[in-house]
């Protein structure tokens, strides 16, 4: 293995029964090792000393190769041992029109979005130690900016992951040790027109604006240094009308303000009737209408603009269609609504009638299944992303909408 590795290195076309520091027959090597006892360095030791020959240049390049694949030589035994990967994971569900939900993947590292490091960076490694990369902790929310990137709060982690597949890049907000304004819990996240992030602090009671490249910008909702809001949960921008929407949880409300963090208005109150809340969460935009994961009350309400309400779905049970721990929500391109239940383990799809069209995902731990899911964005591709918590991943699926028919030509 060893001389194999200096082939690699150094593209030298020794024999394969050549001593790769003498250019001697193998068995030198071998009786020192049995009659003397082998020792690495002193078998190097010797070897240098008996090449006068070569010049100093080329005695310290044989010695550097030696150490690194001595060095290497654990790494690759340990390599050879290692059991193959399984196959891929394959999921698939077919839906009614010729409509079908594949999953793609899933991720979970820093480690997965940065290019494949090269030879050199990896003998780096086995002698200064591998890198320390950014893994999701307890992912909770997650948002997909106009650039594709993939941006995930994690209150484990006390910050906000951004994974750039398309570029390769990944970046890690944190401002948790910061004496003023610190970030601790990051709950939800969206993005306004210009990409800008919003993300809010559930323990803190405060909303942090961050630029596109992760740049700290201003902190709403912070009065005397306190926090305004008493659990800030769910937060949506509309940038075409200048408004911020946070749900405060504790408050039983979702606050409207505008792009200063000032209050407009309120919508909702204490209650179980129409336009009323208990403990609502997550909220999600979708054109005209505000959509609000209304948890305890086991519906989804929504609004019009302005704040009026227009409809709710879901019911508590254990029937079909029924919801008994919703988290977050969002909208395919026709328009279906899809809310993930953490507590089957499951995203269920209605329509704006409240019709239970399908679900998909349980419990576990392989493709398409869930343990604690939380977090849901569909992208304007109706790819599907979906924060399984527990299981510390993301889970990517890819929604095949009905064909529209093309256009008849005019006449």
């Amino acid at each position: 293995m060893v001389q194999f590795l200096l082939k690699r290195v150094s593209g030298a076309t020794l024999a394969s029964d050549t001593c790769f520091v003498s250019g001697h027959d193998f068995s030198c090597a071998e009786k020192c090792r049995k009659e003397r006892g082998f020792s690495p360095w002193g078998f190097i030791r010797r070897k240098l000393k008996h090449t006068s020959q070569l010049s100093i240049d080329r005695r310290h390049h044989t010695a550097a190769l030696l150490l690194a694949c001595i060095a290497l030589a654990p790494l690759c035994a340990n390599a050879a041992n290692k059991p193959r990967a399984n196959a891929p994971e394959l999921w698939e569900m077919s839906l009614d029109g010729g409509r079908k939900l594949t999953w793609q993947r899933n991720f979970s590292s820093e480690f997965e979005v940065k290019p494949n490091r090269g030879f050199w960076n990896k003998l780096v490694d086995v002698i200064a130690g591998a890198p320390d990369y950014h893994s999701l902790v307890h992912p909770y929310s997650i948002a997909v900016d106009s650039h594709g990137r993939i941006l995930i709060t994690d209150p484990g982690a006390q910050g906000v992951h951004i994974f750039d597949f398309a570029e390769r890049k990944y970046k890690f907000i944190e401002r948790n040790e910061k004496d003023k304004d610190p970030m601790r819990t990051p709950q939800c996240i969206a993005v306004d027109a210009q990409d800008n992030i919003y993300v809010t602090d559930s323990d803190a009671g405060k909303i942090f604006v961050f630029a596109s490249n992760g740049k700290f910008l201003r902190v709403l909702g912070s009065v005397k240094g306190e926090g305004f809001f008493k659990r800030p949960t769910g937060i949506a921008v509309d940038s075409a009308a200048q408004r911020i929407y946070v749900t405060d949880t504790l408050r039983d409300q979702v606050f409207i303000l505008d792009m200063e963090g000032r209050v407009l208005q309120t919508i909702g109150k204490s209650g179980q009737g129409n336009g009323e809340f208990n403990l609502p969460t997550e909220l999600r935009l979708d054109g005209p209408n505000l959509i609000v994961v209304d948890a305890l009350n086991f519906r989804v309400q929504v609004f019009d603009s302005s704040g009026k309400f227009e409809y709710a779905i879901g019911k508590l049970g254990d029937n079909p269609g029924a919801i008994f721990r919703p988290k977050a929500v969002s909208v395919d391109s026709e328009g279906d609504l899809y809310i993930v239940d953490a507590q089957w383990g499951m995203v269920q799809v209605f329509d704006r009638q409240g019709e239970l069209l399908y679900n998909f995902g349980e419990k576990g731990t392989h493709a398409g299944e869930f343990q604690l899911p939380s977090g849901l964005f569909i992208d304007q591709s109706d790819h599907v992303f979906v924060v399984d918590s527990f299981n510390r991943r993301v889970q990517v699926f890819q929604y095949a909408a009905l064909k529209k028919p093309a256009p008849e030509a005019t006449k």
